[in-house]
């Protein structure tokens, strides 16, 4: 189902464990695709990847749910930024800090889109969510209130969500 074959270090693999360190009771788990940043060559290379990663990613969630585990966990995925369709030069895609996707499975309303980019993704438009406004609203669903969780930076007391953040109680299931 995800795509996996033993002992090759794939995305698909690391779906796999990372199911069963969930069933064992590891609390956060956290999985990277190593070569998903496509700065030139978006046309040869986009099939492969989202080929991997859609595959493995939709076993994950669907073990999950099989097994009851879904509503205990929370699964993200998503990148550090937005991507525009095109690209001021060459054949990769510019980034964007001003509009960005996210899937999220587990706690959320189910089922739901939730907000907009413009029509080139430039910039978010309906719904924005803010950094700190997700930041604060996968603690809440963690059970962690954003507002009192701070750590010491610099002789401060700092917030993951700064000074401001807000759950985003449109999406919480």
């Amino acid at each position: 189902m995800y795509g996996a074959h033993p002992g090759d270090g794939s995305f698909a693999s690391n779906c796999l464990l990372a199911r069963r360190l969930a069933e064992r009771g590891v609390r956060f788990i956290q999985l990277y695709h190593r070569d998903w940043d496509h700065h030139s060559g978006v046309k040869a290379n986009i099939a492969l990847k989202a080929e991997e990663v859609d595959r493995a990613t939709a076993a994950l969630i669907t073990d999950l749910k099989q097994r009851g585990m879904l509503e205990e966990t929370l699964v993200i995925w998503g990148g550090e930024f937005g991507r525009t369709p095109m690209s001021q030069g060459g054949d990769g895609r510019d980034r964007r800090i001003e509009g960005f996707s996210f899937l999220v499975a587990g706690g959320m309303k189910a089922g739901i889109s939730y907000g907009t980019t413009d029509e080139l993704g430039y910039a978010a438009e309906e719904n924005p969510v803010s950094v700190d406004d997700f930041h604060a609203t996968m603690l809440h669903l963690l059970g962690v209130d954003h507002q009192r969780l701070a750590v010491k930076f610099q002789g401060l007391d700092v917030r993951l969500t700064g000074i401001s953040g807000d759950v985003v109680r449109d999406i919480v299931a």
